[in-house]
């Protein structure tokens, strides 16, 4: 048994405050892309992935001509709990856009439009997207025991559909990076409503019915890694895995809440986790058997990681004994724990920070995915608010700054990923609402790409930077009200027209230089561009 480690990356954490390292070379007018080996030659170094990420639920939905049955998705847990009364209306799920997915952007149908947007504005070479769990297989694979029969009980159309997106983005020099379950369930395994209104009775309860669960989870990620993985080697596995757990079980709420929003189940939770950890392994050993093929011929066959959102915390008082204490418990609990099971198979089943050893998730890591988004204040607590799920909430919430706030902390976090994982990172997430297109998403960006590209000069291992979002999507409960495309997208709009906000062009300068330059820092960030 082995209490977790003090490594490297702590006492870049404990120095984050220093200042950000100096500036780089100006000269980029935005206007043409250069040729690939002069973006080169920019601080990201070759083969860097600049794109934006969106996922299958929030983007697909809202065809402008589709018809809805060849659009939308009534198979997913996300569909019934979005549109049922019982967990939309009052005293239901806290859904507080009280927006259907089906008003989303319609990426479905327009997928090539947007594909070929991202490439010609703004110079990207990927996208990070997700599929749909409850897309390919609409009803249940527990009796399919073998790849025939899994394809025999796929829809055909959906993989049709995500081939034809492969193809959109191999015909521009895009890669792919393809995540398998971004938070949404088939409604086969997981009923949200029932579970929601009656848990007790509840007999499709998703990740809280583990074995099952992972057991599918494995089969799916196969069956699309067989399937796809000729033209995909960026696989991520889930997306912010903890976010299920924390917002379906523990503490769902008007700002955050996910199926089948129950509050302060403690033992649910823990099963919930348990239950991702032993997928994402499993989903891992699935994917490298299935899928061998070197689809960009770098020599490197599947690279699967998964997405995770690394959070600073930081005392309320930094004087306080208890303070510290809280920020070492929960730092632990939301950043390590998870990750060091995955990446190096020290397994924490009590969440008390005491580990042993599992081999059957040690290695599954080739990446780690960063969602990069704020930080959170805390003050300490003398006793655990939910003990029966970890002694170590020691802690109550006080505040929240956006990431922007404190760019330099990008850099420890990375390189806990790269030194205490030992696996390279990639910015999978990291944007800002901008409604009114008053330049809040632009500034935003040069701030945050800067910081990363301080942290990759200080020898950070970083494979790319996805900005959250391409355009205007379903926001999770919040609906279609909270705007953070890079184009706005009116959700009254029949046509889903896009409209480009100035980050777009800002992006396209980066890109175009391989790099921010001083110019776009003095444009963006005024004076503190030049300060200590």
């Amino acid at each position: 048994m082995r209490m977790r480690s003090a490594g490297t990356w702590r006492s870049r954490v404990a120095a984050a405050g220093c200042a950000v390292l100096c500036g780089l070379i100006a000269g980029c007018d935005g206007s043409a892309f250069p040729p690939p080996e002069a973006i080169e030659r920019g601080p990201f170094g070759a083969g860097f992935l600049w794109g934006s990420a969106i996922a299958g639920f929030q983007a697909d939905m809202g065809c402008p001509t589709l018809d809805r049955s060849a659009c939308d998705d009534p198979h997913s847990d996300w569909f019934a709990f979005t549109t049922d009364p019982a967990t939309t209306g009052s005293g239901g799920a806290h859904l507080s856009g009280q927006d259907p997915g089906v008003v989303g952007p319609g990426f479905w149908e327009l997928y090539d439009e947007d594909v070929d947007r991202a490439h010609r504005d703004m110079g990207h070479n990927a996208l990070r997207f997700s599929i749909e769990w409850s897309r390919i297989f609409p009803t249940a694979t527990d009796d399919a025991d073998d790849h025939a029969a899994l394809l025999e009980i796929a829809d055909a159309g959906a993989l049709t559909r995500y081939r034809q997106i492969l193809a959109s983005l191999s015909s521009r020099g895009m890669t792919p990076i393809v995540t398998l379950n971004h938070y949404s369930l088939p409604l086969w395994l997981h009923d949200p409503v029932t579970c929601h209104t009656d848990f007790a009775g509840c007999t499709k309860r998703g990740w809280v019915d583990k074995e099952r669960a992972v057991r599918e989870a494995a089969k799916y990620a196969g069956f699309v890694a067989r399937e796809l993985g000729g033209e995909v080697d960026w696989w991520a596995t889930l997306n912010e895995p903890l976010q299920n757990m924390l917002f379906g079980y523990i503490n769902p709420g008007p700002e955050r809440s996910h199926p089948p929003a129950l509050l302060l189940r403690a033992q649910a939770a823990r099963t919930v986790l348990d239950a991702l950890i032993e997928a994402h392994a499993r989903m891992y050993d699935a994917i490298k058997a299935e899928d061998r093929a070197d689809a960009d011929g770098d020599g490197q066959q599947s690279q699967v990681g998964i997405v995770y959102p690394l959070v600073p915390f930081d005392p309320a008082d930094p004087d306080d004994p208890e303070d510290l204490a809280a920020v070492e418990n929960v730092s632990y609990l939301w950043n390590e724990a998870f990750l060091r099971a995955v990446a190096l198979g020290d397994y924490d089943a009590n969440l008390d920070g005491q580990t042993t050893r599992r081999e059957d998730l040690a290695g599954r890591m080739d990446w780690v995915g960063v969602n990069w988004y704020f930080s959170i204040r805390i003050d300490g607590a003398p006793t655990s608010f939910l003990p029966d799920f970890s002694p170590l909430l020691t802690f109550k919430i006080t505040g929240f700054e956006i990431a922007e706030n404190r760019p330099d902390r990008l850099a420890a976090w990375l390189g806990f990923v790269n030194d205490e994982l030992g696996v390279p990172a990639l910015i999978s997430e990291n944007g800002e609402p901008d409604p009114a297109d008053d330049g809040t998403a632009a500034r935003y960006l040069v701030r945050n790409v800067s910081a990363l590209q301080d942290a990759v000069q200080g020898g950070a291992d970083v494979r790319g930077y996805m900005y959250w979002t391409l355009t205007d999507n379903y926001e999770w409960n919040h609906g279609m009200d909270v705007r953070m495309g890079l184009y706005a997208v009116d959700k009254d709009d029949p046509t889903k027209a896009r409209a480009p906000r100035q980050a777009v062009d800002v992006y396209a300068a980066i890109t175009a230089a391989g790099q921010v330059t001083d110019a776009l820092r003095a444009t963006w960030l005024g004076d503190e561009a030049s300060a200590p």
